[in-house]
């Protein structure tokens, strides 16, 4: 068993974040140094709230359908779920055919899921 506090096997991971991180702070560095400077002047129209150019009217706290909040929640939720199948699908060979059995088992629960909630109407959108 080997105790190492860096063991070799983290060294591609270790790379690619240094590579990740360098990559940022270079592109802003050279964003900061490149781009052009630019007076900042205040006007009413500069000073407006602005929302993928639609004119603002009345109040922005106006309440929100359930439903909307409910197929964000479902979103998540069958999206999280999905991304468990990315590793099973690495190691498939490695779990044999009791990984296989158990990852069909969760299948099932998340297919009756949907199906629960398509059975309840919840994206439905009246």
């Amino acid at each position: 068993m080997n105790h190492a506090f860096f063991s070799s096997d983290y060294l591609p991971i270790l790379i690619q974040s240094v590579v990740a991180f360098g990559f940022v702070v270079v592109t802003m560095t050279l964003t900061h140094y490149i781009g052009g400077k630019r007076k900042k002047i205040h006007t009413l129209r500069k000073e407006e709230n602005f929302e993928c150019g639609i004119e603002v009217k009345g109040n922005a706290r106006f309440p929100f359908s359930v439903q909307y909040f409910l197929i964000a929640i479902l979103f998540v939720l069958f999206d999280v779920e999905i991304i468990f199948f990315y590793p099973w699908a690495i190691n498939f060979k490695e779990f044999g055919w009791e990984g296989f059995f158990e990852m069909l088992l969760f299948l099932g629960f998340l297919l009756f899921g949907f199906y629960y909630i398509i059975k309840k109407k919840a994206l439905d959108w009246d």
